[in-house]
């Protein structure tokens, strides 16, 4: 697939298309600064037919209720949406009169449908109009009419991809389209026909790029500290998943949900499915009585739900692991097809836009099985968010108001919220009629969501949003913080609860998510709840698994859980050593770098990180050894409230100020073991007390300074390392930590904190770039006094070294001759 054609397409595809509506709004005198007087009866001289005034008007109303900009964009973008649905029906020869729309038979951008126009089936074309046009040679006309005509006619089996068009959106219809400049010209040309053809995968790619530039527009206003609107969250957290990692996803979940009670399929190409690890007697005989229900379980029964669908794709190849299932219990592949569509796929998404593309896609996944399934009563269970909003409760009352008033805010908090409804609701909204407070396509939705999100699932699958505290706007932090205390730090570890609660007790549930749950202090209440539940299997991503995504910033897991099942070993996957999707993918299959590992053993380290890759004698060293904050307390330096005006480097002052009014300041400085990034003078006047009184300083204890001490850096890039200031005359600084040693105890454990077995800890209970004084204080020291002798002379031949290299050059004070003099 050439992702770059297709990201260069969809880009350009919506600039262009956002103009030619936005100039056809013009045209008809429809601005966003205008009077736009609905019932205006001529645009630029000329008269309006009643279907162009009634659409207009139509069009104004849109406007003044959503903005201009953003129907522009809702009209751009129901263009690019049908456009690219029918260019994908005719290159599969999905659509119904088998006749080309843009293209010919040889993929050239010559539309089928005009050179036979004559000849065209397609339901509700008018022949004699046709005729008309093709007599007086409108083809652009003419053109318009036969793609409005299709959209039409595939609204009957297709309804929530193609919604009739006849108002405001058809006026809005681009100009030109037979160009070779035009957009369809371009999506002929520039994407390879290839890249169509039973890949439904292309829709979510193009999705994805189309949003490319309001997803910058969003990241960029976020450093202006704007927060991410409810209307903006679709584009700032759509990701779409790499087809591999889905795989695994849906093959450990849904697979294995079948796999452990009837047996993987004979067909079943399922090459991202990973065995179990061997498990101990008690374990075994456990698994077996969780399994037996397994047994019993028929393809039909089976629930899997997306709640973060996006546009499908999760979805979609479960679809391909149902079929699999139902032909390995003697089912047809239309039959199996149908009954997928009615029993098996959930989904749900707050944006409306993906909503329909994953309803496609899920659909024409169907119709790859079933030429016949497009059809009113064959309908997945997908839902969004978005069109139950603009729902006026105060113009309802009763049980119908308190159920809308759930959804006020739905477009902002989705999947995450929880709808309760009267126990007899079928009843209860059985005479419900359409009002002026509420319509009936917001009251179906509002229903579709409520039994969706009130059932319990089989299987749990999705790649959730990635969204920081900081960038929730005041609604959703407030929300999240209420309902999601312990995961409140971002939105995708708020799923990570919220899909548990969808999962049936021994359900699965399969996500992808940051990595960033596994270790951070934010999560260690949710990480004491996941022990509650058991990880089947891992493959721990790390950096640069989607090739979409360069930098460290986005470090990725992804993971099955299901109930909990003590002493369950699960298996794990670390690829994080590994740059690249496709690298990535291609470790995961070899089998390398695997571990089996009891979860239970993660709550044996401080803040139970899932540390899975130690060996049981590493965890033993937790159980053993002494916190350092027990011997050697770890502190937190002073800050000044004001670098520039209170530090200096140390060669910008006075030998006088150095000596009496200057102190050597700690303030981490670059990697360098044992001694050193001596840089730093703190305005120590009138003993400290006038930086004392500044406002803005603090921290500031006396108790801490000017005493033999080991530091580090609170912030790196690289490996940590740590220092001992020897000398009795330093003021600690915040971006310095230190560690209060008495002297006897001082060198041993600087040796333990610069080994080899102190990276592997670090690793695991400090792997972003900041190490505070809080993690610092857990480490584990394995005090060995046999050995205490031996460990204090080689640590104080390196600080030895380390200082004679310091001193060699002249950035230190105690520079005397360059060594090589």
């Amino acid at each position: 697939m050439n992702k770059t054609a297709i990201k260069n397409f969809a880009v350009e595809a919506r600039v262009m298309l956002i103009n030619a509506v936005t100039q056809l709004a013009y045209e008809f005198e429809v601005t966003e600064n205008g009077t736009n007087d609905p019932a205006q009866e001529s645009v630029n001289g000329r008269s309006l037919t009643a279907a162009e005034k009634n659409q207009r008007s139509q069009l104004i109303a849109n406007i003044r209720q959503n903005g201009f900009t953003q129907t522009m964009e809702e009209a751009a973008y129901t263009w690019f949406n049908r456009f690219i649905a029918l260019r994908f029906m005719e290159v599969n020869n999905y659509l119904p009169s088998h006749t080309r729309i843009f293209s010919d038979e040889s993929g050239n951008f010559k539309p089928e449908v005009l050179s036979d126009a004559a000849n065209v089936e397609i339901d509700g074309l008018d022949k004699e109009l046709i005729l008309e046009l093709l007599e007086n040679q409108e083809n652009e006309r003419l053109y318009k009419y036969i793609i409005i005509t299709q959209c039409n006619a595939l609204n009957k089996g297709l309804p929530e991809m193609f919604e009739q068009i006849g108002g405001w959106t058809e006026l809005l219809f681009p100009r030109n389209l037979l160009r070779e400049d035009s957009v369809i010209a371009k999506m002929i040309t520039e994407i390879p026909e290839e890249d169509w053809r039973d890949q439904v995968q292309i829709i979510g790619w193009l999705y994805q790029y189309y949003n490319t530039e309001p997803k910058d527009k969003v990241f960029a206003d976020l450093k202006k500290n704007i927060k991410i609107s409810a209307q903006a969250i679709p584009a700032a957290t759509q990701l779409f998943t790499p087809d591999w990692i889905v795989r695994y996803m849906v093959e450990n979940s849904l697979g294995r949900l079948w796999a452990e009670g009837h047996g993987k399929p004979d067909d079943a190409d399922w090459k991202y499915y990973l065995d179990e690890a061997e498990q101990e007697d008690p374990v075994k005989a456990e698994l077996e009585k969780i399994r037996a229900e397994y047994k019993n379980i028929q393809p039909e029964n089976i629930k899997i739900i997306d709640p973060c669908m996006g546009s499908g794709h999760i979805l979609v190849y479960a679809f391909d692991v149902l079929i699999d299932i139902y032909r390995s219990c003697g089912w047809g592949e239309r039959d199996a097809a149908k009954s997928i569509l009615r029993n098996n796929l959930y989904g749900l998404d707050i944006d409306r836009r993906a909503y329909q593309l994953a309803y496609f896609a899920v659909m024409m996944k169907a119709r790859q099985y079933n030429r016949r399934i497009c059809s009113p009563e064959n309908q997945p269970n997908l839902a969004n968010f978005a069109d139950v909003m603009g729902a006026d409760t105060d113009m309802l009352s009763g049980s119908i108001r308190r159920f809308a008033e759930q959804f006020a805010f739905a477009d902002t908090y989705g999947s995450l919220m929880t709808v309760t409804a009267p126990a007899d609701i079928d009843t209860a909204f059985s005479d419900f009629m359409p009002t002026f407070g509420l319509n009936m396509r917001q009251f179906d939705m509002m229903m579709k969501i409520y039994k969706i999100l009130s059932q319990k699932y089989d299987v749990v699958c999705t790649n959730p949003p990635y969204m920081g505290g900081s960038g929730m706007n005041a609604k959703l932090s407030e929300f999240v913080k209420s309902k999601f205390p312990d995961s409140k730090s971002d939105l995708f570890a708020c799923f990570i609860e919220k899909c548990g609660q969808l999962a049936k007790p021994h359900g699965f549930y399969a996500m992808i998510t940051q990595h960033a749950f596994m270790f951070l202090s934010s999560y260690e209440n949710l990480r004491r709840k996941l022990m509650l539940k058991t990880t089947v299997n891992m493959a721990h991503l790390g950096a640069r698994a989607f090739d979409e995504i360069g930098g460290e910033v986005v470090q990725t897991t992804a993971f099955v859980m299901t109930g909990h099942i003590k002493d369950y070993k699960g298996t794990y996957a670390r690829l994080v050593d590994t740059v690249g999707e496709n690298e990535k993918r291609d470790l995961f299959l070899s089998g390398d770098k695997r571990f089996a590992a009891k979860q239970e053993n993660f709550s044996k380290i401080p803040g139970s990180p899932v540390a899975y890759w130690v060996s049981e004698a590493f965890v033993k060293t937790f159980e053993d050894g002494i916190k350092l904050n027990e011997i050697a307390p770890a502190r937190k330096g002073m800050f000044t409230g004001n670098n520039n005006l209170w530090l200096k480097m140390w060669y910008e002052i006075s030998y006088t100020k150095f000596l009496y009014q200057f102190k050597p300041y700690n303030k981490g400085g670059e990697y360098r073991k044992w001694y050193g990034n001596h840089e730093y003078v703190v305005n120590w006047g009138e003993n400290g007390l006038d930086i004392k009184s500044f406002k803005g300083s603090g921290n500031i204890n006396d108790s801490m300074y000017f005493r033999k001490c080991i530091t580090w850096s609170l912030v790196t890039s690289a490996k940590q390392s740590f220092r001992a200031i020897i000398d009795n005359d330093h003021v600690l600084g915040d971006a310095g930590p230190v560690s209060l040693t008495n002297d006897e105890n001082m060198y041993y454990i600087l040796g333990v904190l610069n080994s080899c077995y102190m990276e592997m800890v670090i690793s695991i209970l400090a792997p972003t770039l900041n190490c505070s004084n809080g993690v610092v204080g857990g480490f584990p020291i394995l005090l060995q006094q046999e050995k205490k002798d031996q460990v204090d002379n080689i640590v104080k031949k390196n600080i030895e070294i380390s200082k004679q290299d310091w001193d060699s050059f002249e950035t230190s004070w105690d520079f005397e001759k360059h060594p090589l003099i």
